[in-house]
């Protein structure tokens, strides 16, 4: 890379007496051939000692660190005094862990079987170093994209410290939300989604407050990052159009956010007695309302308050307190029957028993509930994976049965839930898949196969599925596609598909299959799906497909296909729910039952004939009683001004009727017409209090009907609002309608 050699230091790990971990002689012997002593740092258990969680692999690591400071600087204070001292010129540019240990429950250090060394390089960083800037966004990796953020804001990059801050979040925001899109990994509510809105709307954020976008702007971006990093990384251009639909759509949704957040903000203010902002307010506008706390700081400031940050940092805590203790889980190490460094041998793919033993097992805590992991030397049990659900079944042995309820992989093991432990774990048993709902579940894939040749065939190539959900009950489907399928769509899918079912066609199972030789002979992948260098592929006639899920024997098992719903799950993704078998059959039946009961109802062999009829019948009472309703309106308003009255130099009409409070707005707004008056009506219309105000235009500066409604409308235990000059509520009290109007009266 041709860095300066003297820029340059190592740090290795000094050892932990605690852990019983000694001195890393060896990886300081290696850098002593390379780098003075003065420049080899020993680094304690915090800077040197790479660990995942409270278990599981770690080891030592050794870092390279660069020293990028002006010469005047390196000669006032030595680089060495600066390493791993938070200093954005003195930087770690790469990490090289050695795995050599397993941290078990208890805290202490097991030494792997398979040591290695994970390596990890800052790509900015270095960049950086060879670029010799003072920071990752000088460097052509960010340069490019940040110029074009500041061309379409017209804020010059350096113009200002706040403005420098935001064209950097949006850049660095827009990759890893790029990124994360087309790979997979759509914005959602929960988990890895939730992390990539979050970031998203980071950047949103920041482009409103500081750059003054107020309509979508991070999607225009995505082609310029495309155009700089496609080459590289292809899925990139081939993701474009869905990953500019996605961000529009995510930045659109929170646009509207902020615009309510802020006017609930305003709200608040108006009423506000003093000049601080209470916390649970804060937080409730955050919590509920997405709305980012330093912005609900910025506009406090700008009107001269000051928000709670105590009491909003305490409802935060109290929402991670609450987000932790749900998330709990208290794992026992691994109590281990016999040594085994092989996975599990899965036998699943063509028996659904086998005789076994217990490899080893451990007991987990989780929401107050215990339950057993159990690994098997062999298993005809499938782990959940590929969207296919895991298997469930017994584990039997002479003296008992036990009830595996679920089965997932971790760690490449094949993990078996229990929620007793077998009293006798060294016995011999025999691991029996519940064969029905495997059965189903094979059925349900194989039918997501068919399913997706199918809209292939239909919708066209640009079809790729996004995710899937195969249970023994029914089948998801996600896939990309832009626009809502017409009814007639989803007919010649579901017919495609059943005709498949009526071919009867066998299973083609081919494994260990050279991926490249896979791919030549037409085999989808799934997008985002990592495969290794030798695949197993899944054949019905010309449905060809990578997968390593279970499948049925023939597609005649399947029986029948039927699609239950087809919606939109995000910008560019539809979501298809279907059923098989027994399961599409009660659907017909339900149908072929509703069908009866119409004609029954309607006393009628013709039943689309029938309720044209009605149709048309409704259509005509409708218009009779919209006639009636006119008369009783124009009668009401003729009645309601002979009684007019004068209350404080204003022309006074209100009544309490029964009147539908549709007549009610309508001879209100009838009557606001003429100056100087005031219309209440109040009316229990099918047990339920209505009340309405209306002012003339001339009086609108002196009174305000939204005011006045909501007002009186505590006494009908309602609420409600409208124009300034016409306004309504409803409630749940009618015995409140008389004060309610009184209410208003008293107002004038």
């Amino acid at each position: 890379m041709k860095l300066d050699k003297d820029r340059l230091y190592a740090t290795v790990f000094q050892g932990d007496e605690k852990d019983g971990t000694t001195f890393d002689q060896e990886a300081y012997d290696f850098w002593k051939a390379y780098l003075p002593e003065e420049r080899i740092l020993k680094g304690n258990k915090k800077d040197n000692f790479w660990e995942m969680g409270d278990t599981g692999p770690c080891g030592p690591c050794s870092e390279i660190h660069i020293d990028l400071r002006d010469d005047t600087e390196r000669a006032q204070v030595p680089g060495r005094d600066l390493v791993n001292k938070d200093n954005p010129l003195v930087i770690e540019i790469w990490n090289l862990v050695f795995m050599q240990f397993n941290r078990i429950a208890s805290g202490e250090l097991k030494p792997l079987a398979n040591k290695h060394v994970d390596t990890g390089m800052g790509f900015e960083r270095l960049c950086m170093a060879v670029q010799n800037k003072k920071s990752n966004y000088d460097t052509d990796v960010f340069q490019p994209i940040i110029q074009k953020i500041a061309d379409k804001c017209g804020i010059a990059y350096g113009a200002r410290h706040d403005s420098d801050v935001a064209l950097r979040v949006v850049a660095d925001h827009l990759r890893a939300v790029t990124f994360a899109i087309a790979d997979g990994q759509l914005p959602s509510n929960t988990g890895a989604g939730y992390v990539i809105r979050r970031i998203l709307r980071r950047a949103v954020r920041y482009g409103f407050t500081f750059l003054g976008f107020k309509e979508p702007f991070i999607t225009t971006l995505v082609p310029d990052l495309v155009a700089q990093m496609g080459h590289q990384f292809p899925e990139l251009k081939a993701q474009q159009t869905l990953v500019e639909k996605v961000v529009r759509e995510e930045e659109s949704s929170f646009l509207k956010t902020l615009d309510s957040g802020i006017t609930k903000f305003e709200n608040y203010c108006a009423k506000l007695q003093g000049t601080v902002v209470d916390g649970d307010f804060a937080f409730e506008l955050f919590d509920t309302y997405g709305f980012p706390i330093d912005l609900t700081q910025l506009i406090a400031s700008e009107k001269n308050l000051t928000v709670d940050m105590e009491g909003f940092q305490r409802g935060l805590q109290q929402q991670k307190e609450r987000s932790r203790k749900d998330a709990a889980v208290n794992t026992d190490d691994w109590v281990e029957l016999i040594a085994q460094d092989t996975p599990t041998r899965f036998l699943g793919y063509h028996q659904l028993e086998c005789e076994c033993r217990i490899v080893k097992y451990r007991s987990v805590t989780a929401k107050n509930k215990t339950f057993f992991q159990i690994v098997l030397d062999q298993t005809p049990f499938y782990a959940e994976s590929g969207g296919q659900v895991g298997d469930t079944g017994t584990l039997d042995s002479n003296s008992e049965s036990v009830a595996i309820y679920n089965t997932t992989k971790e760690n490449n093991l094949t993990i078996h839930f229990t929620n007793k432990l077998p009293a006798d774990p060294s016995a011999v048993f025999i691991a029996k898949v519940d064969a029905d709902k495997r059965q189903r579940t094979a059925n349900n894939h194989s039918a997501t196969h068919l399913l997706d040749h199918a809209l292939r065939h239909v919708l066209g190539t640009h079809v790729e599925q996004k995710g899937s959900l195969v249970t023994a009950e029914r089948l998801r489907f996600d896939f990309s596609h832009f626009s809502k399928l017409t009814d007639e769509e989803i007919v010649k899918v579901e017919r495609m598909v059943n005709e498949l079912i009526r071919k009867n066609l066998p299973l083609q199972e081919h494994v260990d299959v050279p991926i490249e030789e896979a791919r030549a002979k037409g085999a989808i992948a799934l997008f985002g799906e990592k495969y290794g260098n030798l695949v197993r592929v899944i054949q019905f006639g010309d449905a060809v497909e990578l997968c390593g899920g279970t499948h049925t024997s023939a597609t005649g098992n399947i029986g029948f296909f039927k699609i239950v719903s087809e919606g939109a799950i995000a910008a560019g993704v539809r979501r298809i729910e279907a059923v098989t078998g027994t399961a599409a059959e009660d659907i017909l039946y339900d149908c072929q039952e509703q069908l009866r009961k119409g004609k029954e109802m309607l006393n009628t062999s013709n039943l689309l004939q029938a309720i044209q009829k009605l149709s048309d019948d409704n259509l005509q009472y409708r218009h009779k009683v919209e006639e009636f309703e006119k008369q009783q309106t124009v009668a009401f308003c003729q009645e309601l001004a002979k009684e007019a009255t004068t209350v404080n130099g204003v022309q006074l009409l209100s009544k309490v009727t029964t009147l539908a409070p549709d007549i009610l707005r309508q001879a209100a707004y009838n009557l606001r017409g003429e100056a100087n008056r005031v219309i209440v009506l109040g009316s229990v219309f099918e047990g339920k209090p209505n009340l309405v105000v209306a002012l003339s235009d001339d009086l609108a500066g002196k009174y305000n009907a939204a005011q006045m409604v909501r007002a009186a409308g505590k006494h009908i235990q309602g609420g409600g609002g409208g124009q300034p000059t016409l306004s309504m509520a409803g409630g749940k009290n009618p015995d409140g309608v008389q004060d309610a109007v009184n209410k208003v009266v008293k107002m004038l």
